[in-house]
């Protein structure tokens, strides 16, 4: 049975390949079950979703740790099925089947990184950002992550760096044209409030907030609110719904269909774009899926949901 479920799904593979998909030899998404998704359509679906938000001044991409279950290399062909154009890569992902032992991070093997940059131009897909990841407090190690995000065109690193760090920071930050983000863990962790990401944040242009709404839902943190609070000051987001409010244990589930108010949160987002203050640098807000649970088809079949979802959120934002 295992080796017809696997003949079926390399059949689709294929299939997805002829259509729209990199011509490689690797499976597209979930090589271990036959997705219940149509391949051809969800890209579509995803397509027509990326473009919506792009006329609103907005990108959707996912967090690379979402898809924690297999390699960069095979994330970036789910993404591609997916529609999606950008990702937030995470350093602890391993790169590829044959590079199961290098992380996507500063000091990867120049083969490695070939890799990784010819996927990334058959897929179409950009490196917006990289994070969760530290930052070294020594000035000439901070500076190896900042050429090295440089050297992928990346607009953005995700950190939890303290304040000591940011004088460093900011002037890294100009001098490369990279914004930094501070992203907040669960309460009790050193960003959970949004009014201490403010106090820290307040003196410095290239450092703002990396917005994940999820866990300020499982902070009992009004999503909603820390965005107001936090306004001008939100370079972009780890978006998520979740299936309870104020449960640290709370489970992510495909957005508008949680108890975060996901459009309300979108809603906010639209205004900070139409007052120009949202996205940092580059002015182009970003959010990006992660799932903090799930794996395999399940999990690729809820991204196809937060994409469709969002595509129509645009399209409403864009009539009014």
């Amino acid at each position: 049975m295992k080796s017809i479920a696997f003949g079926c799904a390399l059949l689709m593979s294929f299939g997805v390949m002829a259509a729209d998909a990199p011509k490689t030899g690797e499976l597209i998404g979930d090589p271990r079950i036959v997705a219940p998704l149509d391949p051809v359509k969800t890209r579509e679906a995803g397509v027509r979703a990326s473009e919506a938000a792009e006329r609103i001044g907005w990108r959707i991409g996912s967090q690379a740790y979402t898809l924690r279950d297999r390699t960069l290399i095979e994330a970036l062909d789910t993404l591609h099925m997916l529609g999606l154009k950008y990702v937030e890569a995470f350093p602890g992902q391993a790169v590829s089947p044959e590079y199961k032992n290098v992380k996507f991070n500063v000091g990867m093997p120049q083969e490695a990184i070939g890799l990784v940059r010819e996927r990334l131009d058959k897929t179409g897909i950009k490196i917006l950002s990289i994070g969760v990841i530290g930052i070294d407090k020594d000035e000439a190690k901070a500076r190896q992550l900042f050429e090295f995000a440089r050297s992928f065109g990346m607009e953005r690193i995700v950190t939890e760096a303290t304040e000591g760090q940011f004088d460093t920071i900011e002037k890294l930050a100009e001098e490369f044209n990279i914004d930094v983000a501070l992203h907040n863990h669960p309460k009790t962790s050193y960003y959970w409030d949004p009014n201490h990401v403010l106090k820290a944040v307040t003196n410095y242009k290239r450092i703002g907030s990396c917005a994940d709404v999820g866990h300020w839902q499982r902070s009992s943190v009004n999503p909603i609110e820390a965005l107001k609070l936090l306004e001008g000051h939100v370079f972009e987001s780890h978006f998520k719904d979740l299936n309870e409010f104020g449960n640290k244990g709370a489970k992510d589930v495909p957005w508008g269909t949680g108890k975060g108010d996901a459009k309300g949160m979108l809603e906010q987002c639209y205004r900070q774009t139409m007052a120009n203050v949202i996205g940092g640098a580059v002015h182009k807000m970003t959010f990006n899926i992660e799932y903090e649970t799930g794996q395999g088809t399940e999990l690729v079949g809820n991204m196809a949901k937060c994409v469709e979802w969002f595509g129509g959120q645009c399209e409403d934002l864009a009539k009014k």
